[in-house]
């Protein structure tokens, strides 16, 4: 019984021997060699592999001729080669293309690594009926979920023994509730912890069944990336570089863009016409004489006073004495004088 369990160590000895070193122990990914991009913000990096026995780095404009000018910018990495952070004091304003310097501080002797400055994006698709639902905000309750990143950093996953970048997509519940992975229709629960980007764009695929309620409630969900790959968004967080905007996705079963929804009646044909714009002079006071025609006032006859004989009053005059009887004696002669003449 012993030799045949010293026999079996012995066989498992020899075997793990027999492994490749990077079967054993993957290579972190923080590992830089030589000619490697690595971006602003990552902290931890291990560079000696891409300097060598150089201590000094340089950057020459995008015009300048390296073979025969300085570089325009140089740093010296003596002594944090094996813990190396791409800070944005030393490096913003200075992408692109580091190189190694010789000993005279001047001469480039092969590319260093690459510095860029990340950029991250999501967007949120309606899988089931192939609609970008970022744009509207809303999905169907039902309909499966993928997500797509555009990134940057993809170009991690070039570095020795990385596969892929790992980007975390957050899903936030209505209630504040943060899930760690999905399920979808076919009932595969993807984790979106480490969502491994290779590429850019970068689609999921559908991981998230909408319809399963009681997992998954109604209302409006917030959705956001993060990479914070040796914690290049702790050192340098700003949205579209190391973390995504918010986006919200409603999720309902009645599209929200539509107030009214009919049902059996025909639509009917409403012609509006435009309103006429009337113009209205402004009012002017014109002074008016009223005539009011007179008031007629009837007033019944009456019978007119019966004429009274108005005896007028003898004249008062002053007699001459004996006059009566000069006229008395006048009026019988021309009495005589009628008779006379008459006969």
């Amino acid at each position: 019984m012993m030799n045949s369990s010293f026999k079996f160590c012995t066989v498992l000895v020899l075997a793990l021997l027999a492994l490749p070193v990077g079967a054993m122990a993957a290579v972190p990914i923080s590992t830089i060699a030589q000619g490697n991009t690595v971006f602003l913000g990552e902290g931890g990096l291990d560079i000696t592999g891409a300097m060598g026995s150089y201590t000094d780095i340089g950057w020459w404009a995008s015009a300048a001729d390296i073979g025969t000018t300085s570089p325009s910018n140089k740093i010296s990495v003596a002594t944090r080669e094996a813990s190396f952070t791409v800070s944005q004091s030393e490096f913003a304003g200075y992408l692109g293309n580091w190189y190694r310097l010789k000993s005279d501080g001047k001469t480039p002797d092969g590319l260093a690594f690459n510095v860029a400055d990340p950029n991250l994006d999501i967007k949120v698709y309606d899988a089931t009926v192939g609609v970008d639902a970022t744009a509207n905000g809303w999905i169907t309750t039902g309909d499966e979920v993928s997500f797509q990143i555009t990134t940057n950093l993809y170009q991690i996953s070039q570095r020795t023994g990385v596969t892929a970048v790992p980007i975390r997509i957050y899903v936030q519940a209505p209630d504040g509730a943060t899930y760690s992975s999905l399920i979808n229709r076919a009932g595969t629960t993807t984790s979106i912890m480490a969502v491994p980007v290779t590429s850019t764009p970068y689609s999921t695929g559908p991981i998230w069944d909408t319809g399963r309620t009681d997992t998954y409630p109604y209302g409006t969900y917030k959705i956001w990336a993060e990479c914070n790959v040796n914690s290049m968004k702790d050192n340098y967080g700003y949205s579209g570089k190391t973390y995504t905007g918010t986006a919200g996705l409603l999720d309902q079963e009645r599209n929200p863009l539509i107030g009214v929804y009919t049902h059996t009646a025909a639509p009917t044909t409403v012609t509006t016409k435009v309103p006429t714009t009337v113009k209205t002079a402004t009012p002017t006071t014109v002074q008016t004489t009223i005539t009011t025609p007179p008031t007629v006032i009837t007033i019944p006859p009456t019978a007119p006073p019966t004429a009274q004989p108005t005896a007028l009053p003898a004249a008062t005059k002053t007699k001459s004495p004996g006059f009566e009887a000069v006229l008395a004696g006048a009026a019988l002669l021309l009495a005589l004088a009628w008779i006379v003449r008459k006969e």
